[in-house]
């Protein structure tokens, strides 16, 4: 969940570390910290708080040199400290290393290397490594970072330095992201792409046990055993604006106008009237389909959310029964999976890292996997059976939106496409749908145009303590969508309740002022939910509806009303989320909280 950057060139070090830092500020972190080699020996400046403190802080005491390492942290193994930030060095400080991941046999290391003498200052399990690194160096600093990690268990993506050593850095990854950056006469690693984007477009996505060696004269990359690998580059093709705000007070606000181009590209080429669905490379016949008796979608947080949608549309569309599971819990509980069953794997990076893990665990047990995600070149993509990509470009706030309905429509094409292969649906009904997902970039930018009313509501509103969000059908599945989202970045308690639950509990809940948020857009359901709202108003509860333009009746039941395009129910997920993610922002925002980066969370979640 932390951001590690690497640079090795003739130009200064600091500035270039800063920067790529500030890149990877949306993964998450409570601190910072770099590490420069100057004049043969190493200089570390790190500290609790955010990156502008550590700005700060080598504006009074710089730090020159043309090699270096950086990194932010999001604490796991001890609080967030001075000391227990990164990097972190051995006793001498010869050796010195960045980590991403948790390792999880850290303690065991930390007792084993205590009795060959080793000390330790920090709580972090990252302070094995340095040590662990000292205990094998014998002059190849290659050679004793292979031997460290074989005694290493869990997630790392690590840079080391020494100043024995002082013309490289020495990088290698297992479960977390590393990229290599190549530039001109210098070079770079990077938890992920936009870090090095305003030197270079050019990179190696690295897998598993690959180690990278950096000097001023190019890169070499090594397998486990030592053996030179060679790889193709990959040209980034998204400009480096597309990471940056572009006008916008906060990214999340500009992720949320990107929505309708989002949905527009991840349409794009795969939903053509009168023609079939297309899903890239991925080719799946009939009779391989119709030997699959389950789909299991597994993913985490928003990701699990899309797959709940994607439950009711596979299982509506192509009658294939579909559970939904968390990948923390999947991982843990022995589902019962063979080669009948079909796993689909949802993650925005492709480096969640349990739902990596169940991927890994799946195709052990023969199941075909296919893996929905927006990184290209990511460990989940390539681990995949095959990939269906959503086309969202670089999501930069912690709390998901574009991806999110990319997500969605990634498990439209595929129900569609399903449905195509097991003829479940007619041909006119496909394209009715098909025409209508096709309409959907448009009605989203009309359903963007709300944001007025939103903010007057999150402004009478925003001292709340307590709200809910209540829903029936698909609805449900986006009404936790939207809880998680205000819990998320305004810290305001939310919870999300089938409109049918109220009253075997929830309701108790239910008094003078509370905030309730509901949608109605389930035709078959209307008359249900509009009762449900009756019976929280009959309490006490304030409402805000969310329905389509035309059903201007609950005007007359509730405190505020939203009205958006209309579109078929089953498509209404894309739709009704865009005035939620926008209440969660308004909300924060009266609240004053850091929308892009709240506390305590991380974009790319690659720690169990």
């Amino acid at each position: 969940m932390c951001g590690i950057v690497g640079f090795v060139g003739k130009r200064e070090a600091s500035p270039i570390l800063v920067e790529g830092l500030s890149k990877l500020e949306y993964r998450g972190y409570d601190s910072a910290g770099v590490a420069i080699i100057e004049e043969g020996d190493i200089k570390i400046s790190k500290c609790k708080g955010r990156l502008a403190m550590l700005e700060e802080k080598l504006k009074e005491a710089p730090l020159s040199g043309a090699i270096g390492i950086g990194h932010t942290r999001w604490a796991t193994h001890g609080e967030p400290s001075d000391l227990n930030s990164h990097p972190h060095a051995n006793e001498c400080g010869s050796i010195t290393v960045v980590h991403n991941g948790i390792i999880e046999n850290y303690l065991h290391l930390r007792e084993w290397l205590s009795s060959k003498g080793y000390k330790f200052f920090s709580e972090t399990d990252t302070e094995v490594i340095p040590n662990l690194v000292d205990y094998y160096y014998k002059g190849d600093l290659v050679e004793a970072v292979m031997k460290a990690v074989t005694k290493m268990e869990g997630s790392y993506a690590i840079g080391v330095i020494t100043k024995n050593e002082p013309d490289k850095v020495v990088a290698v990854r297992k479960d977390s992201p590393l990229i290599v950056g190549l530039g001109e006469g210098e070079y770079f690693i990077a938890s992920d792409i936009p870090a090095v984007l305003n030197h270079t477009r050019d990179i190696y996505l690295l897998n598993d046990k690959e180690f990278v060696v950096l000097t001023k004269d190019g890169v070499q990359i090594l397998s486990e055993e030592g053996e030179e690998i060679k790889k193709e580059i990959y040209h980034v093709t998204w400009n480096a604006d597309a990471a940056e705000k572009g006008g916008y007070e906060d990214f999340m606000l500009k992720e949320i106008h990107e929505q309708p181009k989002a949905i527009k590209d991840t349409m794009s080429s795969r939903i053509i009237p009168g023609q079939p669905i297309s899903l890239d490379k991925i080719n799946i016949t009939k009779e391989e389909l119709n030997g699959i008796d389950r789909i299991y979608i597994v993913a985490c947080g928003t990701a699990y959310h899309a797959g709940i949608v994607g439950k009711y549309v596979i299982e509506k569309l192509a009658k294939i029964p579909v559970e939904v599971d968390i990948a923390s819990e999947f991982r843990y509980r022995e589902p019962i999976i063979n080669e009948r069953t079909l796993i689909i794997v949802i993650s925005q990076s492709g480096e969640t890292a349990d739902t990596l893990a169940v991927l890994r665990e799946s195709k052990k047990k023969d199941c075909r996997v296919i893996a929905v995600t927006n990184v290209v070149g990511s460990s989940i993509s390539r681990e995949a059976d095959d990939v269906l990509y959503t086309w969202a470009g670089p999501e930069i706030a912690v709390a998901s939106t574009k991806a999110y309905v990319t997500q969605l429509i990634a498990m439209y094409i595929i129900g569609l496409h399903f449905a195509e292969i097991k003829e479940t649906m007619s041909k006119a009904d496909m394209e009715l749908i098909k025409e209508e997902m096709l309409k959907l970039p448009e009605k989203a930018e009309e359903t963007l145009s709300h944001k007025e009313t939103l903010q007057k509501f999150a402004s009478k509103t925003y001292m709340h303590k307590d709200m809910f969000f209540l829903g029936r059908g698909i609805d449900y599945a986006v009404a936790m969508e939207g809880s998680l989202k205000l819990k998320e970045i305004s810290y305001v308690h939310s919870e999300a309740y089938a409109g049918g639950e109220l009253k075997h509990g929830p309701i108790a809940l239910i008094e003078k002022g509370t905030i309730v948020i509901t949608t109605l857009t389930q035709g078959f359901l209307f008359d249900k939910m509009v009762s449900n709202i009756k019976e929280v108003v009959t309490r006490g509860a304030k409402v805000m509806a969310i329905a389509f333009e035309g059903n201007n009746v609950i005007e007359k039941i509730v405190d505020s009303a939203i009205y958006i395009p209309k579109t078929l129910d089953i498509l209404s997920p894309i739709l009704s989320v865009i005035p939620q993610q926008l209440l969660a922002y308004y909300m924060a925002k009266q609240k004053g909280c850091d929308v892009d980066k709240p506390r305590n969370l991380a974009k790319s979640v690659t720690v169990e």
